[in-house]
Protein backbone atom coordinates (compact mmCIF):
# COMPACT_ATOMS: atom_id res chain seq x y z
CA UNK A 1 0.00 0.00 0.00
CA UNK A 2 1.11 3.11 -1.05
CA UNK A 3 0.51 6.67 1.29
CA UNK A 4 0.81 9.81 -0.45
CA UNK A 5 0.78 13.02 1.65
CA UNK A 6 -0.88 16.27 0.55
CA UNK A 7 -1.29 19.81 1.98
CA UNK A 8 -4.55 20.49 3.51
CA UNK A 9 -5.18 22.94 1.10
CA UNK A 10 -5.17 20.99 -1.58
CA UNK A 11 -7.32 18.12 0.05
CA UNK A 12 -9.74 20.83 0.55
CA UNK A 13 -9.70 22.01 -2.93
CA UNK A 14 -10.26 18.57 -3.78
CA UNK A 15 -13.36 18.29 -1.57
CA UNK A 16 -15.00 21.27 -2.91
CA UNK A 17 -14.75 19.76 -6.35
CA UNK A 18 -15.97 16.51 -5.45
CA UNK A 19 -18.82 18.24 -3.87
CA UNK A 20 -19.80 19.58 -6.86
CA UNK A 21 -19.35 17.24 -9.24
CA UNK A 22 -22.10 15.25 -7.44
CA UNK A 23 -24.08 18.27 -6.99
CA UNK A 24 -23.90 18.21 -10.78
CA UNK A 25 -24.64 14.40 -11.08
CA UNK A 26 -27.77 14.61 -8.70
CA UNK A 27 -29.39 17.53 -10.27
CA UNK A 28 -28.64 15.55 -13.82
CA UNK A 29 -30.28 12.10 -12.34
CA UNK A 30 -32.81 13.31 -9.89
CA UNK A 31 -35.52 15.52 -11.91
CA UNK A 32 -35.46 12.64 -14.88
CA UNK A 33 -36.42 10.12 -11.96
CA UNK A 34 -39.26 12.43 -10.75
CA UNK A 35 -40.72 12.93 -14.08
CA UNK A 36 -40.52 9.15 -14.66
CA UNK A 37 -43.11 8.67 -11.42
CA UNK A 38 -45.12 11.11 -13.29
CA UNK A 39 -45.50 8.46 -16.26
CA UNK A 40 -48.30 5.42 -15.83
CA UNK A 41 -47.88 1.85 -17.04
CA UNK A 42 -49.65 -0.67 -18.27
CA UNK A 43 -51.21 -1.59 -14.91
CA UNK A 44 -51.53 1.83 -13.82
CA UNK A 45 -54.02 2.64 -17.21
CA UNK A 46 -56.12 -0.25 -16.91
CA UNK A 47 -57.33 0.12 -13.51
CA UNK A 48 -58.04 4.30 -14.17
CA UNK A 49 -59.89 3.83 -17.41
CA UNK A 50 -61.06 0.16 -15.98
CA UNK A 51 -60.42 -1.58 -19.53
CA UNK A 52 -58.40 -4.90 -19.71
CA UNK A 53 -54.69 -5.12 -21.24
CA UNK A 54 -56.07 -5.93 -25.05
CA UNK A 55 -58.79 -2.90 -24.85
CA UNK A 56 -55.60 -0.95 -23.96
CA UNK A 57 -53.08 -2.19 -26.59
CA UNK A 58 -55.91 -2.06 -29.71
CA UNK A 59 -56.00 2.31 -28.15
CA UNK A 60 -52.50 2.33 -28.31
CA UNK A 61 -52.67 0.29 -31.96
CA UNK A 62 -55.15 3.15 -33.51
CA UNK A 63 -53.87 6.23 -31.81
CA UNK A 64 -56.29 6.35 -29.10
CA UNK A 65 -54.17 6.89 -26.49
CA UNK A 66 -50.67 8.09 -27.01
CA UNK A 67 -47.20 6.43 -25.18
CA UNK A 68 -43.83 6.25 -25.15
CA UNK A 69 -41.93 2.92 -24.92
CA UNK A 70 -38.58 2.27 -23.15
CA UNK A 71 -37.24 -1.27 -24.14
CA UNK A 72 -40.46 -4.00 -24.31
CA UNK A 73 -42.47 -1.62 -21.81
CA UNK A 74 -45.01 1.28 -22.33
CA UNK A 75 -45.80 4.15 -20.33
CA UNK A 76 -48.25 7.25 -20.58
CA UNK A 77 -48.50 10.45 -19.62
CA UNK A 78 -51.49 10.73 -17.21
CA UNK A 79 -52.99 14.20 -19.03
CA UNK A 80 -53.51 11.48 -22.19
CA UNK A 81 -54.75 9.21 -20.35
CA UNK A 82 -57.05 11.95 -18.24
CA UNK A 83 -57.96 13.12 -21.70
CA UNK A 84 -59.16 9.35 -22.94
CA UNK A 85 -61.02 8.95 -19.72
CA UNK A 86 -63.25 11.96 -20.18
CA UNK A 87 -63.96 11.16 -24.28
CA UNK A 88 -65.01 6.88 -22.44
CA UNK A 89 -67.58 9.41 -20.06
CA UNK A 90 -69.27 11.11 -22.72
Amino acid sequence: MEIVNIEARTFEAMTERFKQFVQRVNNLCCPQSKELKKWLDNQDVCMMLNISKRTLQTYRNNGTLPYSQINHKMYYKPEDVEQVLNQLKK
